[in-house]
This record gives structure tokens, sequence and C-alpha cells, in this order.
């Protein structure tokens, strides 16, 4: 599959490779990478053809919108499509003294709340563009307004409430005026794209870990809806953080949890069947969410140019048929999980 080949994002009129830089890394996500670490990791990206760039408000407090933009602004404009967040605004902390980073390893000392008012969206937006020193953004998404970071079913409903009769307008107008090419939500969990859709007019989402080459429910309803309304998808999280490319090997992260015994088992089942075809599972990992029609790109991170070649390997792979038609004789892939086959067609 080529990894810098374009693909259109829904109704909008992006175009991504299909193979894009997703940025979570440059915000020390699991790791401290130091600012001359980053520019290369991106550049390595560049070099190679890619031209999608995916970042957020979230990753690192500021810190990879900071070193996204400063990478970006040294390339011209209108040869990358760049999408960023919105849904939290990032604040000085309240107190002095001692900032504890919380789930980084390192990022920007800054606190954040959760808004998706009007007010809340623009300013989360504004502060985006400050910190990529840009003055448009080609996509904007709904960050994390889902049940696994508010909990509560009264909480998600308010925050919904709150985009519904704020926010929303507030990105309408942003696309309306040309700032913005396309509006998009990120789903990290199941039932939220059907609840989206019949509020919203969206444009595409990104999903993170659901689907992938472990999971595939999001075939049963989500997708489904996009297709019927010819919505885009982006795929995240596209190694179930980590374990698709390392194997089943002890301490291995599953959706960055520690994988119980069942997801270990299954990942070394479907390492099994790809090995015997002379694949890496982590190359099956990469080209299998783009046999989905709605899927437009896979934005995989990396810290370091060795794992942009790597991952441009794995993606350039060829992919025997029987691959596909043994993980599914395995039940490993579900039956109605739509395959691109190696010349080029589209079975299904």
């Amino acid at each position: 599959m080529n990894p810098i080949a374009k693909r259109r994002l829904g109704r909008t009129d992006v175009h991504v490779t299909q193979f894009g830089f997703g940025a979570a890394p440059l915000g020390d996500l699991f790791t401290r990478v130091p600012d001359e670490q980053a520019m290369a990791v991106q550049q390595a990206a560049w070099d190679a053809g890619v031209r999608y760039f995916d970042t957020a408000p979230w990753y690192g407090r500021g810190q990879s919108e900071h070193r996204t933009g400063r990478f970006l602004y040294t390339k011209p404009r209108d040869e990358f499509v760049l999408s960023t967040k919105v849904g939290r605004v990032l604040k000085a902390p309240r107190r002095a003294g001692a900032f504890d980073t919380g789930f980084w390893a390192g990022g920007l000392y800054f606190d954040h709340v959760f808004d998706y008012s009007y007010d809340g969206v623009m300013r989360s937006f504004e502060d985006s563009l400050q910190r990529l020193g840009m003055n448009r953004i080609d996509l904007a998404i709904i960050h994390d307004l889902d049940f696994r970071h508010h909990i509560h079913a009264e909480k998600v409903s308010a925050y919904m409430a709150q985009l519904a009769t704020g926010g929303w307008r507030a990105l309408e107008e942003l696309r309306d005026a040309g700032v913005i090419r396309g509006i998009g939500c990120g789903i990290n969990e199941l039932g939220m794209i059907p609840r989206f859709l019949d509020l919203f007019d969206l444009d595409f989402f990104l999903i993170a870990l659901r689907y992938t080459l472990a999971e595939q429910d999001t075939l049963t309803r989500e997708l489904p809806y996009c297709s019927e309304r010819n919505v885009g998808v982006v795929i995240g999280g596209v190694f179930n953080s980590g374990i698709l490319a390392s194997g089943a090997v002890p301490g291995a992260k599953y959706n960055y949890e520690d994988a119980t015994p069942e997801q270990m088992e299954l990942v070394r089942r479907l390492d099994t069947v790809c090995r015997r075809h002379g694949v890496t599972m982590a190359a099956a990992a990469l080209q299998f969410p783009l046999g989905h029609d709605c899927v437009a790109s896979v934005i995989p991170g990396a810290v370091a140019p060795e794992q942009i070649a790597a991952n441009l390997r794995h993606f350039s792979h060829p992919i025997p048929d029987d691959l596909w038609a043994e993980l599914k004789h395995e039940k490993l892939l579900r039956e109605d999980a739509p395959l691109r086959f190696s010349d080029g067609s589209h079975p299904g």
C-alpha cells in the first residue's frame, strides 16, 4: 500500500495522505522527547512524503502543538493538512509550586478545563492558532466528549448540551469563514458515533483504538452510520496502544491498560497467522483499516526517525490475500470486515 497516496476525507475538499503523523508522542506521552528529536522525527515523516499531521492542546498540555507548529512553520502552508482539537482550554495552574504532569511524562505546566461552549471552543481554537503559529487550521476535532473521560451519563449529556447550544455554532462559523475546512469528532468508545450524527452535521470522525486488527465492533453500527452519511474516518491507535506492534511481550499494554490473558492470547494468534504468511503483525495492523471505504488515513505516532522508517516499511509491505482469508477463517477478523486485496480489488 502506498503511504503517500491521498484519499478524500468524507464530504470535505480535504485530501490526506493514507499514512499520517500522530503527534501525541511529541507531548511526552510515555517518555520525554527532546526538542531536537521532535523536529527530527517530523522531518523524517515529511521527507517520506507524509503530509497529514494531527495534534491537540491536550497532548503534553500544549507542547505537541508548539512542536508541530514550529516544524510546519518551515513548510509551504498549502502542502500539508493539519488537524487539532477543541474542548479543552489550558490555563495557568491555580497554585504555585510543584506541578504534577499527571498522564504525561513531561509536557508543559498548564492545567486544563473541559469547555464545549461557544466561548470555550473559540478560546481553545484561538489558543491553538497561537501555539501553532498559524492563521488557519484545516480540521478542527471535538475532543474527548465521551464516558471514558467524563464517566457519568449526566456529565456527558451536560457537555453534549453545551456543545449543541454553543460550541457547535462556533465550529460552523469557523468553517463558514474558511478558517477551517472540516469539523470532526474524536471517538474512543462504542455508541458515540450515532449519538453525535443524530445531533451534528459532522464531516468526519477520528476513531481511536476501536477499528483495528484486534477490534472491529464498530462494524456493527458505527461505521455503517458513517457510510450512509458519507462521513469520513481517520484511525488513531492502530496498534491498540502498542501491543499490535510489540507483540504479546511481558508488560504489553492494550488500550493503555495492562493486557489481560485473553488479550495476550488474541495477539499471539494474530501474530502466528501473520508470520505464517511472511508478514509482520504491525504491517497487517497498519493496512487493515484502510480496507474500509470510509477510512481516509491512519495516524500512528512516533518518537524517532527509525520508527517512521519502520512504520513506512510495514505500510508498504505487500500482504497476500490468503492472510486476510485465514484471519477470517480463524475468526480473528469479522466476516464482514471490508478488505482491499493485493490487486487493488475491494471484495468487501
